[in-house]
């Protein structure tokens, strides 16, 4: 079941609030007399009432929770993901995410650093998260390559396809002809698989290397804007190459219609 924020909570554990129940607490307590607080508790429930069932803070709290429970999800997917690669892999990401604090730390030594910080560090994030989903997507093409032979995928496909030019069967003929159509998709696959490799290797490479710019700029930093500017644009190369990924993960998947459109008495048992 999804999550839903509490508004009477939120509404609670306003500072204000809080601060108007502690300051009856005392005056009971100084006066002897529950009378401060039994009134604060009556304008509490109004408070609560009024405050939890206006829009513009439900919005508002409902803004907070999503982000929220977003940046404890990405910290769920990014465990996972650590979970799945190599050793040195992990090492090599936990070693970019200190150049992240790093860069952080350096930023708040400036005047007003902080809040430069605190608007960089989330786009850092999300870089480091991208570069985890592209490692373990590298990962899963090395392994689709690696279990593939593509020159004797190559050698398979001019004998079927010679066989079946030469057929005198029908039935055999139109059997050779789907099994060469189905060659052809795995040929094809083999070869997009091993240009999105190059691809994601490149997008890894240009995350690193922005990051280490980063860390360098920030260093002696003399225009955080044109950094800002870079991390964006990066951000948007990295959607774009995620993209790419995930039509090519769908096309690498084999369809399932491929069985349906041989013949009947051909299909494999």
């Amino acid at each position: 079941m999804k999550k839903r924020p509490s508004y009477i909570k939120a509404a609670f554990l306003m500072p204000a609030n809080l601060f108007a129940l502690a300051a009856a607490g005392v005056a009971s307590v100084l006066t002897g007399e529950p009378t401060p607080m039994l009134v604060a508790l009556g304008g509490e429930a109004l408070y609560l009432g009024l405050l939890s069932s206006a829009r513009s803070f439900r919005r508002v709290v409902r803004s907070n929770f999503e982000a929220q429970q977003l940046e404890v999800e990405g910290a769920r997917e990014v465990e996972t993901l650590l979970g799945e690669l190599a050793p040195s892999q992990r090492e090599h990401y936990r070693a970019l995410s200190a150049l992240k604090d790093e860069i952080l730390s350096n930023y708040r030594k400036l005047p007003g650093g902080r809040v430069m910080a605190a608007a960089s560090e989330q786009r850092v994030n999300a870089l480091l998260t991208s570069f985890l989903r592209l490692l373990a997507t590298l990962n899963s093409y090395r392994k689709f390559l690696s279990g593939s032979d593509k020159r004797a995928l190559e050698t398979e496909l001019e004998k079927l396809k010679a066989e079946a030019g030469a057929e005198q069967s029908v039935r055999l003929r139109e059997v050779k002809e789907k099994r060469v159509e189905i060659l052809q998709r795995r040929l094809q696959r083999f070869q997009q698989a091993e240009e999105s490799r190059e691809v994601v290797s490149h997008q890894l490479a240009s995350i690193e290397d922005l990051l280490r710019l980063t860390h360098e700029q920030s260093i002696a930093i003399r225009d955080p804007e044109s950094l800002g500017r870079q991390i964006d644009a990066l951000s948007s190369e990295v959607q774009s190459t995620e993209e790419t990924v995930r039509e090519m993960e769908r096309f690498m998947e084999l369809s399932d219609e491929v069985g349906s459109h041989l013949p009947r008495g051909e299909r494999i048992r």
